[in-house]
Formats: C-alpha cells, sequence, structure tokens
C-alpha cells in the first residue's frame, strides 16, 4: 500500500472512532458555524500535508464544520504563513506550522514578513519525525564512529544529501559537521523523494533528513541508518541509536503543528488543542505515525509557545550564519 492509501486508511478508522466522540460531546454552539481554513504552507503529498488532512478530518467531525485544506506553498513556507498572519483571528484561518515555516526561513530571510512568536497564536503540535543521519552501504561505515572516522580520512569531505538549502536536514548537517569537526560538503535537492533516489544510487554517499523520508529505505536495507535525533530509539527501529547514544547529545526533529493568526480566541484554542490530543490517542493514528517514526507530544498552547521560543533560539543562529555565507 503506498502513503496515500495508509493515510486514507487511518483517516477511515479515524472517522470511524470519531463517530461516537462526536455524539456525546456536541461542539460549542458560537464556533464554528462555517468552514475553517487550514493552510497547508508546503505542496501535496509530504508530511505537513499529511498531518494537516488528518487534523481537518477529525476536527470536521468532532467540530461538525468543514475544516478545508489550502496548500499555498513557496518561500520556505513564508507564503502559506504570512497568509494565516493577515487573517481575521477569528478561528476560521488556521495554518500547519512547523520548524521549516516559522523558524528556519524567517532566521534566513533578511526581512522576514512576521514574528513568529507575536504575529501568531500556537495551538497545537502535530507530531515530527526526528532528524536521521544515513548512508548509502558501500561507504562501508555500519556505525556512527566509523562514519566519523571516513569523514576524517577525506580532506575533501563526504558529500550528504538533504531536501533543499536551508531545511532542517542542511541545518543539521552544518551543525553535525562543525560539533564533529568533520567536513560535510551540502548537495541539496528540490525534495527529500530526488534526494533519497540519489542517495540509494550511490551518487552521494550520506544523507541527512526526516526519519520518515529514509524509513522505508532503512527497512529494506538500501540505506543504513547510524543515527536518529530523538530522546530514545524509536520502537520500530531498534537497531537504529539515537545520536545520544553515540555520544552527540542533541534531539532534534522536523515537527509540524498547528496555528493560527494572533489573537485568537482563548476558549477556541484550548477545545483545538484538546481535540488535537484527542486524535493523537487513537490507536490507528498513533500505530500510522511510527511507522513513520514521527514522535507525538502532548504539549499545551503555553508549553507548545515556549517550545516554539526555544526552537528559534537553539536554530535561529545556524540559520543566519548559512544565509549570511550564501551571500557573501
Amino acid at each position: 500500500m503506498n502513503n496515500k492509501g495508509r493515510w486514507s486508511a487511518v483517516v477511515a478508522a479515524l472517522l470511524a472512532t470519531l463517530g461516537f466522540a462526536a455524539q456525546a460531546e456536541a461542539p460549542a454552539p458560537s464556533w464554528p458555524t462555517r468552514p475553517v481554513r487550514v493552510i497547508v504552507p508546503f505542496p501535496a503529498g509530504g508530511t505537513a500535508d499529511m498531518l494537516g488532512r488528518l487534523a481537518a478530518e477529525h476536527l470536521s467531525v468532532a467540530l461538525g464544520s468543514p475544516f478545508i485544506v489550502e496548500n499555498r506553498a513557496g518561500a520556505g513556507g513564508l507564503i502559506g504563513a504570512q497568509a494565516a498572519v493577515q487573517a481575521e483571528a477569528d478561528g476560521y484561518t488556521l495554518v500547519v506550522s512547523g520548524i521549516a515555516s516559522h523558524v528556519i526561513a524567517p532566521a534566513m530571510t533578511a526581512k522576514p514578513p512576521f514574528d513568529t512568536l507575536k504575529d501568531l497564536t500556537h495551538i497545537a503540535y502535530l507530531g515530527g519525525p526526528p532528524v536521521v543521519l544515513v548512508v548509502h552501504p558501500a561507504l562501508g561505515a555500519k556505525t556512527y564512529r566509523e562514519f566519523l572516522q571516513i569523514a576524517r580520512d577525506r580532506p575533501g569531505g563526504l558529500g550528504y544529501v538533504s531536501s533543499g538549502v536551508g531545511t532542517h536536514g542542511h541545518l543539521f548537517g552544518e551543525y553535525l559537521a562543525q560539533r564533529e569537526h568533520i567536513k560535510l560538503v551540502h548537495v541539496p535537492y528540490r525534495g527529500s523523494n530526488p534526494a533519497m533516489t540519489d542517495l540509494i544510487a550511490g551518487h552521494v554517499p550520506v544523507g541527512i533528513m526526516s526519519f520518515s523520508s529514509a524509513a522505508e529505505q532503512i527497512r529494506s536495507g538500501n540505506v543504513i541508518g547510524l543515527a536518529v535525533a530523538s530522546a530514545e530509539r524509536l520502537p520500530d527501529f531498534p537497531d537504529v541509536p539515537t545520536f545520544k547514544e553515540v555520544g552527540f547529545d542533541i534531539e532534534a526533529a522536523t515537527w509540524f503543528s498547528l496555528s493560527g493568526p494572533a489573537g485568537i480566541p482563548r476558549a477556541i484554542v484550548e477545545r483545538l488543542n484538546k481535540e488535537i490530543t484527542a486524535m493523537m490517542d487513537i490507536p490507528a493514528v498513533r500505530q500510522r505515525l511510527a511507522q513513520d517514526g514521527v514522535e507525538i507530544r502532548r504539549l499545551s498552547p503555553e508549553q507548545f509557545t515556549s517550545f516554539v521560543g526555544s526552537e528559534i533560539d537553539r536554530w535561529g543562529p545556524i540559520a543566519r550564519d548559512l544565509a549570511r555565507t550564501a551571500s557573501n
């Protein structure tokens, strides 16, 4: 079954589960009374789009009004995010936010069109696959330490693929190279699929990307997972150690979330957060997310807002350094 088919099965199970929940607890009569727009600031088919559509299906049934996904891709997610910022703060426009659109892209832009913390209401954490380091078997590295030794023995460095300039994989690769005193040469692609295609073909020996982009190829043995930036080993991938286990104390996920314009009424924010939390407790949803290594966190709106601030503090300086280097 392809990725679209697997998500369709999850949505069907989710809707069946929600049929009972919707009867048990009717939505507040004042909101929503008309369709809610959910902007996904990335192309259809990716993790952001899948999570956004899953949330929209759940919320449509749970709250008794359509939640309609609108893909508005471009500028690393800034175009779609800005559209949400400029909307009325009435709960009828939401955006699938994430580290790309709300942390990295603004930091790499000379004049960002919005302030992530001031101009948005951060509602709920949807989930995110951790970053993973993978290599082609021909490289000869079966462990993280072997990878480091090979990199140090090659003065020209090792090429690594990511899904594009300024993506989380790109930032993580540069941070890893600085931390371990090795040379890594970034080879950007327009998306994770072409990046993985060339990695499997052996054109580039190393990949740094979200776990969901590499999961199937790790399972098949086409690439070797050397380290994953999760807090613990992923249950579905027990043979892939965490970066902490191999001596690099870091956690990093390409996370996605639900946000909206600044000033959304508190009651709406709390209701949305409650429903997203309930969605993550549905077994079919949890099982599907685990297959791609998508990790779930239960965060209140306040906790999630604080998390966004901490991600800006951690990755913002690295993104700005990359932007300055590229402009010189």
